[in-house]
């Protein structure tokens, strides 16, 4: 179990291999090769970040804090709403009004394929790496004429192949775009044995169990949050595992653990299950190409 005050993480510059200026702290983080790896960040950007149309080989799920995202033909992300966005998925391209500020909490997280989710760490080295062979301009890697390999790439993709040694092959998808969701649409059910808690589940997305939804505790009221997942306290006051909760305190509570909240004042929680990934093994190129034909 991990309890992370999200207000004494310093900013940090990111996604410079995307087009734009981009901040975030880094709430909570799984095991760097690890097939269930995950981050779960926090998101500032300014008002020229951009990031063209692509997909990824993991999947995510976004919560909008403040602001509006625009995801082109896909549509936008307003303060309060989630977004699942499925491995393998294209979506995009991501732009944003110049003048409005925009703040997002984002999980990142290997999927039911297989595929793994590369650390902030890892991204970071190889993209050091990379740069010696050309340039990442507006989400693209550029590759020198004199350099071997593929001249224009999408920036993400060019560093897990460089990674890992091979070319990424991407699965098949499970669904054919994002699923934006309004929870304000979504009605509050009592959860069962624990007087005071409602939860608004939004659904679970994989056959994995990957889930998004949050709960709501009334004041005085106590909820044993259990794992696999994470816990981000979106408003209210109290206490979590003895220590204190408030706006954007994250919890990650692992399979098999328990941790209690304890709301001073009404509470709301956003929750994300996180996939069960056992027994999975990394797909090998040959064998994702012939799934993706079937």
């Amino acid at each position: 179990m991990k309890i992370v005050q999200t207000d004494e993480i310093p900013l940090k510059r990111g996604l410079e291999h995307r087009g734009g200026i981009f901040h975030g702290r880094i709430m909570v983080e799984g095991a760097p090769g690890a097939l269930d790896n995950f981050q779960l960040s926090f998101g500032q950007m300014g008002g020229d970040f951009n990031s063209p149309r692509h997909r990824h080989n993991f999947e995510q799920i976004r919560y909008q804090l403040e602001g509006v995202l625009d995801y082109g033909r896909d549509g936008k992300l307003v303060a309060g709403m989630v977004g699942y966005f499925p491995e393998a998925v294209y979506y995009g391209p991501q732009t944003q009004d110049p003048n409005i500020p925009c703040k997002t909490i984002v999980l990142q997280f290997g999927g039911a394929s297989g595929s793994g989710y590369l650390s902030q760490a890892e991204v970071q080295a190889g993209m050091q790496e990379l740069k010696r062979e050309g340039e990442f301009k507006d989400g693209v890697f550029r590759r020198r004429a004199d350099a071997e390999g593929k001249r224009n790439m999408d920036g993400y993709q060019a560093i897990w192949e460089h990674v890992n040694g091979r070319p990424m092959a991407y699965p098949k998808p499970r669904y054919p775009q994002p699923i934006f969701m309004d929870p304000v649409t979504y009605d509050w059910v009592p959860v069962e044995g624990s007087p005071g808690v409602c939860e608004k589940p939004l659904g679970v997305f994989t056959e994995r169990r990957s889930e998004a939804g949050f709960f709501k505790l009334d004041a005085g009221a106590h909820f044993a949050a259990r794992g696999k997942g994470v816990y981000v306290a979106i408003r209210g006051s109290g206490t979590v595992g003895g220590q204190p909760l408030r706006a954007l305190t994250t919890v990650y509570v692992d399979a098999g653990e328990t941790v209690t909240f304890t709301a001073q004042e009404e509470t709301e929680l956003l929750h994300f299950g996180l996939p069960n990934l056992a027994g999975l093994r990394m797909p090998s190129h040959e064998q994702v190409h012939v799934e993706a034909a079937e």
